[in-house]
């Protein structure tokens, strides 16, 4: 065993899903601003409902979009470093993708309040979304909490995992 194999720091299931949740999303922002990928991409806008754009072909997309993709897969990575921070990452990401479903049904999809933009099929996305993340960040820290020492986990019961010395 090296020092490096004995100093590391084991990932929770939940810190995996919390990075490749964070990657699909790095990857779909990197993806909105391809040619080919985007259809229509010369109808892409920074922002609103005038962006033609859309990420295969399904998808509305602007730049604000895609850049908001972009920041939300970059915050999924950086919070897969710790277990409490990918939890509230799972949540509190899947609760803002419900609030912008609940958003996507109320607006009128041509005002200048669709500014992020969306249509249909974003909507689904976003309810999906919101479900799975926060069914994810709920059941995989079922019955655990972040430890404040070491980010490791624990059982609420009050176990460490540890021997006692």
């Amino acid at each position: 065993m090296t020092a490096h194999d004995h100093g590391a720091r084991r990932r929770t299931t939940l810190q995996t899903v919390a990075l490749a949740v964070g990657v699909v999303f790095l990857l779909v922002g990197v993806l909105g601003f391809v040619p080919g990928v985007t259809s229509n991409y010369d109808q892409l806008t920074v922002a609103g409902h005038e962006s033609g754009a859309k990420l295969l072909g399904i998808f509305e997309v602007s730049v604000l979009h895609n850049v908001v993709h972009l920041l939300f897969g970059v915050l999924g990575i950086a919070a897969s470093r710790r277990f409490s921070a990918s939890r509230a990452y799972l949540l509190g990401g899947g609760i803002v993708y419900l609030v912008l479903w609940v958003y996507g049904l109320l607006i009128d999809k041509e005002s200048a309040a669709n500014f992020v933009p969306v249509n249909s099929a974003d909507n689904w996305l976003h309810l999906l979304l919101g479900i799975g993340m926060v069914l994810l960040g709920l059941a995989l820290s079922r019955g655990r909490h972040a430890s404040v020492d070491d980010g490791s986990y624990s059982r609420t019961a009050g176990t460490s995992g540890r021997s006692a010395r």
